[in-house]
């Protein structure tokens, strides 16, 4: 069975060269969709990457930020209009904390026609998860958590596959300890790297509450984990970015990293 990572966006909220940060995990015929970006760039995301709107019946929302949940909107009126034509079968679940669940419907109700926000709560149906709560979707086990954001509250997840394969995805704030049930010695870490250690005085990570490449690496180091893949990054210097962000993340750790530009597959 086929088993991807599927990065459609790598960036941070104010990147021009690159996409916000987003991803699906493809898990054989089914699709999670984490996060959506800022627009509707996410539809042609999607269409690029070759993943089709109708085998994506899960989907889980981090926080409220513009560059992860605006998307959001834009997927929720593909799908009900999919619905409308006949063309997507089932549900479509979206899973997120109870605050953000609020803003999403709100942002809906303030931005969509009836034709479209008829679909919530009948078809599309925005499911509200607390810490440490688990659910099945996509044919894994996803543990969701809280990663007690120093700016809006925000959620992780842990995904388990049937062969025992574990994905932590940290969200894009620095690590917290309470967070190590769920990321310690998984077999991948998704984890945030705004900008090289080299570089943090023109970028400033640490006043916007995000890491290095380097802090990236020795957290991964820290938690005994197997692979690395580092998202939310700058723009700056994309045709290099692989080579240095991985050279960093190296000086700490000694496992697999894995830099990946926008559209890049990666198989679990």
């Amino acid at each position: 069975m086929e088993r991807n990572l599927i990065m459609l966006g790598t960036g941070h909220a104010m990147v021009t060269k690159c996409y916000n940060t987003c991803f699906c995990i493809q898990n054989g015929e089914d699709y999670l969709l984490v996060d959506a970006g800022g627009g509707n760039g996410i539809l042609s995301r999607l269409e690029e990457a070759r993943i089709p709107v109708d085998k994506i019946h899960s989907m889980f929302v981090t926080h409220s930020h513009t560059d992860h949940v605006l998307g959001v909107v834009w997927m929720i009126r593909k799908v009900a209009t999919m619905m409308r034509g006949g063309s997507y079968e089932g549900k479509f679940k979206i899973y997120c904390h109870e605050e953000l669940a609020d803003t999403i419907t709100q942002l809906c109700m303030l931005t969509l026609v009836k034709k479209f926000t008829s679909f919530l709560g009948d078809r599309i149906l925005i499911k509200k998860v607390k810490d440490g709560e688990e659910k099945n979707a996509a044919g894994m086990k996803l543990t969701f958590f809280d990663i007690h954001s120093t700016k809006t509250k925000q959620f992780g997840f842990r995904a388990g596959f049937e062969d025992g394969t574990r994905l932590t995805c940290l969200g894009d704030e620095p690590y917290k300890e309470t967070a190590r049930p769920y990321a310690e010695g998984c077999d991948w870490l998704l984890s945030e790297a705004f900008c090289l250690d080299r570089d943090k005085d023109i970028f400033h990570p640490y006043e916007k509450h995000h890491s290095t490449a380097l802090d990236a690496g020795r957290l991964a180091q820290q938690l005994h984990v197997k692979n690395l893949v580092l998202y939310h990054t700058e723009d700056t210097c994309l045709s290099e970015k692989k080579e240095s962000y991985t050279k960093e993340a190296a000086q700490c750790f000694d496992g697999n990293i894995f830099v990946p530009l926008d559209l890049e597959r990666i198989r679990l």
